[in-house]
Formats: C-alpha cells, structure tokens, sequence
C-alpha cells in the first residue's frame, strides 16, 4: 500500500539522526520524496547522498523548528520546488535532565519550544498549505514516547515526559479539529519505548560508550530507529478508510511499560 505515496512529498524532522534519520531512509527507498530537516545540515546531506539510487530520494533542508521562520521558509522552498508536501513527520526531540523542582528554566523552555511548539507550528503550516491546494488527504504523523503515557520514577527526564503528555493531548486536539472541518488528513501518534538513538548522549553530555551504558542499565531491550521506521511504513500503508490514530512500540520484554 505504499505504492499510494510514491512520488509524493514527505517531511521528516529531527533526519540528521536517530528515529528521524532511519524514517527519512525507508521513506525514499519506498519511493518518496523526503524532505530531511534538522539543524545539521551536513548530515542530511550525508543521508541524501546514502539513498542516491533509490526510487525516492532525501532532500536537505536545514531547519531550526524552534524557529518560526525557519518552518515558514522551509514550507515556502517545498512549495517552489516540489507543489507542497503530503506527509508531516514530527520527529524532532530533546530531552534535558532537567527535573521539575531544580531544573534549569531554559532547559525547561528548550524542550517546550522543540517538542511541543515546533510540532505545532509544522502540524499548522502543513494543513494550511494542503487547504491552500485545495488537497483533502494527507498524513501526519507525531513521534511521540512512551514518557507521554507514564511518568518515569525517580526520573530527570518529567519535564520531557510533560512535553510528551502534551503531544498527546495535542493530537487528540488536531483530530477533533479535522473531524469537524470534515478532511479526510489522518494524524496518528507513535510512542516508542527506549530506542537505541544519540538522545542519552545530547541529554547526558556524554560519549557513546557511556550512553550505550546508560541504556543497558535502565532499558536492556531498548528497540532500534529501523522498529519505528517500519511502523511508520505500517500505519502510512494503511487503506484511505482507516485511521491509526495510536500505537505504543515497546519491546517483546518489556516489564516497565
């Protein structure tokens, strides 16, 4: 059923690593057009010459979704250059450890503006624009967590989980919205477990030996980005009639979740 999406434009954030970049490779291999933006350009323009060949392709575009401006202009260039874009994966993620009553504010404020804000504003511009072209399909897709359905205990990461418990309730709020504009765009929410991804590494400020530790330690069978690629691939395979509104990914072993 992907054969649906071929030549079609997706957006992927967060595609210089991690779950975004492994989703932004299986993309194109399947045949679509990817928009890659991150803030690391030259890595993007790494996964792009990786999937050279492909039946699809990765485009670089470099994106700070902090930044308003950076969204707008990027969704202008994907106007200009390819129509308008077909898919919306909001990937892109921080977690601080930061907790809620000794955290730094602008920890706190950082994680805001990228995991809740940034998905916000993309969400916004992506269905404004497929208004603009008078488009009533279309699928939007939010990275979440498994932080977004419980509080970890005895945890650094609740002010990351707040942000996730957002992103859910902001999904809910995106498909009420679009249930009484009568469209036909899907949004659906993917909470993965633990992945194996730089996430310990940027949180903790470490190397990847000691984030490899840190996750064998709380989470021994953490998944791999190519687990959330594939459902990914799953959910954006499925019929016009159905919507995947939420999936939970964790691990055969997992006890925690």
């Amino acid at each position: 059923m992907m054969e649906q999406w071929k030549r079609k434009v997706a957006i992927v954030t967060g595609a210089s690593s991690g779950i975004g970049r492994e989703v932004a490779k299986q993309l194109a291999l399947n045949g679509m057009i990817v928009i890659g933006c991150a803030r690391n350009q030259g890595r993007l323009e790494e996964l792009s010459q990786e999937v050279t060949g492909a039946s699809g392709k990765v485009v670089a575009m470099k994106c700070d979704v902090r930044k308003e401006e950076d969204i707008l202009s990027m969704f202008d260039n994907i106007k200009t250059q390819f129509g308008g874009a077909d898919v919306c994966i909001n990937n892109a993620g921080l977690m601080r450890p930061s907790p809620l009553l000794s955290g730094s504010t602008e920890e706190w404020r950082e994680q805001l503006e990228i995991n809740v804000l940034g998905a916000c504003v993309m969400t916004r511009e992506f269905v404004t624009r497929l208004k603009e072209r008078h488009c009533d399909t279309g699928h939007i897709i939010m990275i979440n967590s498994i932080f977004g359905h419980m509080v970890p205990v005895g945890s650094t990461a609740h002010m990351y989980s707040v942000t996730k418990f957002a992103l859910k309730a902001i999904t809910e709020g995106i498909r009420q919205e679009l249930r009484v504009m009568d469209s036909g765009i899907k949004i659906t929410e993917i909470s993965p477990g633990h992945v194996y991804t730089e996430i310990a590494e940027r949180a903790f400020k470490c190397d990847k030996d000691t984030a490899k530790a840190i996750f064998d330690q709380i989470a021994p069978e953490a998944l791999y980005p190519e687990d959330i690629a594939s459902t990914v691939l799953h959910v954006l395979s499925s019929p016009p009639r159905v919507q995947v509104h939420e999936m939970k990914v964790i691990p055969v072993t997992a006890i925690r979740y």
